[in-house]
């Protein structure tokens, strides 16, 4: 049984990542010191997999304190990096924050990786790497574009800081998965995305139908779009998970074209925002409450994954379908209502 180390396992994609490991027989560690993670996470993943799961509460910005971790688990055969901040708009104020600790914990974690031996890499990118990609379904060789926020830029970075390390240490083998935009939650309700200001849509629709917002806004219907709305590449978290293990698992077996490779994570068909709204609409039996607004700065008209690559080199598929991640977010945010109302009579 292999042991993986995963960071930020604690967050939204990184515990679902720590289940399906479990869940296809290997041994897991996680470090999040909780900056951006949380402890109620990682007790649900306790929950699902049916033992506690050991979390070092470390910053990855402080190289000693993650030496320690390596120096006490000296049999960790594979990392998988998510641990780094990732709103786009506090990026955007913040650039100096997000620099220093997406760029600075992938550092220390590269140079641990070297001190002990660990040759297997994962690391969490985004398809926000592309920027306004000029192809679609966009593929692996789109040149990367001008990085639209400080938070792309970190990706793009860190995808760089890998292939560098990968030339430099012979043998040591990095795989850079780029997700669309993960949805969804866990079957059993146990983990799911915790953000009471999401940035991202599905979140917003769930809180919008549960009620902790009074409407949401529907950023522009007069693109040239089959609706006039924005269209993305939804994919449900467990299906992003997934691909994770597949991809640790194939550069155990060192059956990848190269030392380091690319993958991107997504459906591989557009939805635009009326029609996630529809789709949310049909599953829950909700009547969602929006409103039409101005088109907001950014916003590229659509962008969705050729993810023909990932099917054929890790034998990954689509397993969840737009019903499924629907009907998962909306059980999630229930779930999150209940609890609270537990909290509040207890």
């Amino acid at each position: 049984m292999k042991k993986i180390l995963v960071t930020g396992g604690c967050g939204y994609i990184g515990s679902h990542t720590i289940v399906d490991l479990i869940a296809n027989g290997y041994e897991v560690i996680s470090i999040d010191n909780l900056s951006r993670g949380f402890q109620q996470t990682m007790n649900g993943v306790g929950e699902i997999v049916g033992k506690p799961v050991k979390n070092y509460m470390v910053d990855l910005c402080h190289l000693e304190d993650v030496r320690a971790v390596f120096e006490e688990n000296q049999d960790i055969a594979g990392i998988i990096h998510f641990a780094a901040y990732k709103s786009v708009g506090e990026s955007v104020n913040k650039p100096l924050e997000y620099f220093r600790n997406n760029l600075t914990s992938l550092l220390n974690i590269l140079q641990c990786a070297r001190e002990f031996d660990v040759d297997n890499f994962v690391f969490s990118s985004s398809c926000s790497v592309y920027g306004n990609a000029e192809t679609l379904p966009v593929t692996e060789l789109e040149p990367m574009k001008e990085a639209q926020s400080p938070y792309a830029r970190t990706k793009q970075m860190g995808e760089e800081i890998c292939a560098d390390f990968v030339k430099a240490n012979p043998g040591f083998k990095v795989i850079l998965l780029r997700y669309f935009n993960p949805v969804g939650a866990h079957p059993t309700s146990l983990i799911g995305e915790l953000n009471e200001t999401p940035e991202n849509l599905v979140p917003v629709i769930t809180q919008t139908a549960i009620g902790k917002r009074n409407s949401m806004t529907v950023f522009g219907n007069n693109y040239d779009t089959r609706d006039g709305s924005c269209i993305r590449d939804y994919i449900h978290v467990m299906d992003v998970a997934h691909a994770h293990t597949l991809a640790m698992s194939a550069s155990f077996a060192d059956i990848l074209a190269s030392d380091c490779e690319i993958f991107n994570l997504g459906t591989g068909a557009g939805v635009s925002v009326l029609e996630l709204i529809a789709a949310f609409e049909r599953v829950s039996g909700c009547k969602l409450s929006y409103k039409i607004g101005a088109r907001r700065e950014g916003d590229v008209v659509a962008v969705y994954a050729d993810n023909a690559k990932a099917r054929a080199a890790l034998g990954w598929d689509i397993t969840y379908d737009m019903d499924a991640m629907m009907d998962t977010a909306w059980k999630w945010e229930q779930q999150l209502a209940r609890t609270a109302q537990k909290i509040m009579f207890n």
